[in-house]
């Protein structure tokens, strides 16, 4: 998915890379909200992306030269939009924070 305009994610204008289109992922935000030509939402899940190691990304090598070998981005996995995290949301797990259970059965947390 080429573009090379800027997109506003709210008030914050994200900088676009030559070959893909980037977002900035909502707080807990786990699917793609992306619309399509007809106004339909993506719904694709958001994989934390490894894309020092995907053969068509280090051939463009765009990510890489904008944010590094080890930023956190997460892509679409229908229509490869990349989203980076949400400002000030701590990285705990891929899937998100998640929710307490209403049962009592939630466990603490591990020690670091």
């Amino acid at each position: 998915m080429a573009t090379s305009e800027v997109a506003a994610s709210g008030a914050q204008n994200v900088p676009q890379l030559p070959n893909h289109k980037v977002k900035i992922k909502k707080a807990g935000q786990r699917a793609c909200n992306e619309k399509n030509e007809k106004g339909k939402f993506c719904g694709g899940h958001l994989k934390l992306w490894s894309y020092t190691t995907d053969v068509v990304e280090r051939a463009c090598g765009d990510v890489e030269k904008a944010w590094g070998p080890k930023a956190e981005v997460y892509r679409c996995e229908h229509c490869k939009t990349l989203y980076l995290p949400a400002p000030g949301e701590k990285k705990i797990n891929v899937a998100g924070q998640g929710m307490l259970s209403v049962f009592g059965l939630t466990l603490p947390p591990k020690e670091k």
